[in-house]
């Protein structure tokens, strides 16, 4: 299946009994490209801009392999601003923002700890 995007594309999957179907997809990247433009300081919502008004190729975005350590994305979950909302969560996105941490590596006490506790609302 060709989609045919220039640009940035947001694509969602799921996979059942080995079959991979596309849920959802959107000639964007909203959330993740802010993010990665953070982690590493460079202006990819700029670049990927100019890609989508054919004013710039992907080839032409500077490439930047490397970070000093990992920058890691965590939901941010407002429940104690909603009283009394089901907090089990599902299919359905309930996060009402993000934020980045930037650790050296994956032995740093908070990642290891927000690891450890990232099944405290999923649905069993």
């Amino acid at each position: 299946m060709a989609l045919k995007v220039k640009g940035l594309i947001n694509i969602q999957f799921a996979i059942k009994d080995g079959k991979v179907y596309v849920i959802e997809a959107n000639p964007r990247a909203s959330r993740t490209t802010p993010f990665i433009a953070k982690a590493y300081g460079k202006p990819y919502l700029n670049y990927a801009t100019k890609v989508m008004m054919g004013e710039m190729t992907v080839g032409e975005i500077p490439e930047e392999k490397h970070l000093d350590g990992f920058a890691i994305k965590e939901p941010v979950f407002s429940f104690n601003k909603f009283p009394g909302v089901n907090k089990e969560l599902g299919p359905e996105m309930k996060s009402t923002g993000e934020a980045i941490r930037f650790i050296k590596n994956l032995r740093d006490p908070y990642f290891r700890q927000l690891y450890k506790d990232r099944s405290m609302y999923l649905s069993k």
